[in-house]
Formats: C-alpha cells, sequence, structure tokens
C-alpha cells in the first residue's frame, strides 16, 4: 500500500470475488476483507463473474466486464448484497 500511497481511510468500498479461482485463495482474501471491515467499518461485495447474468433474459454467459471500475455500477444492476458473508465469532 506504501508503493500506491493507499490509505484505508480514504477506501469506502471493497469489492470481492468470490470465484472460480482456488479455494485458499478465496478463502484468504475474504478473511482480509472481513478483517478489514470489521476494523475500519468499510463496506464490502462479494460477487462471482455468474452473478453478471440477466436471469429475466434467461442469460447463459455472464456481462462481459471491461474494465475493475465497471464492478460498482454492475453490482447494483445485479443486486449484489453488500456484507453477504456475515461470520460466527465465539467468545
Amino acid at each position: 500500500m506504501l508503493k500506491y500511497k493507499i490509505n484505508l481511510d480514504k477506501i469506502k468500498r471493497i469489492y470481492v470475488n468470490r470465484g472460480p479461482g482456488s479455494y485458499a485463495g478465496i478463502r484468504n482474501s475474504l478473511s482480509i476483507v472481513k478483517a478489514i471491515h470489521l476494523s475500519k467499518k468499510i463496506d464490502y461485495y462479494s460477487y462471482s463473474y455468474l452473478d453478471f447474468k440477466d436471469k429475466k433474459k434467461n442469460e447463459v454467459e455472464p456481462v462481459p466486464i471491461k474494465n475493475l471500475g465497471e464492478l460498482p455500477n454492475l453490482c447494483n444492476k445485479f443486486n449484489i448484497k453488500k456484507n453477504l458473508i456475515k461470520p460466527i465469532y465465539l467468545s
């Protein structure tokens, strides 16, 4: 983060892809994002490219993503819920 001079206080949302990919990589990414959410109260959206299909039109292929800047609009359009994965903590 120092290389790009990014400060967590300036981040409002995090988008994390939950697959396809390796199980361990996805699990680690979600764990880090959840920790950031708990400590900094930054909302996150957990999506898969397969979520970006229009179910009303029975589309087989997801909408192609040309750049990652489209993710906020696609998450709104396809009603991707924020903070979808709710962990249960035992003490």
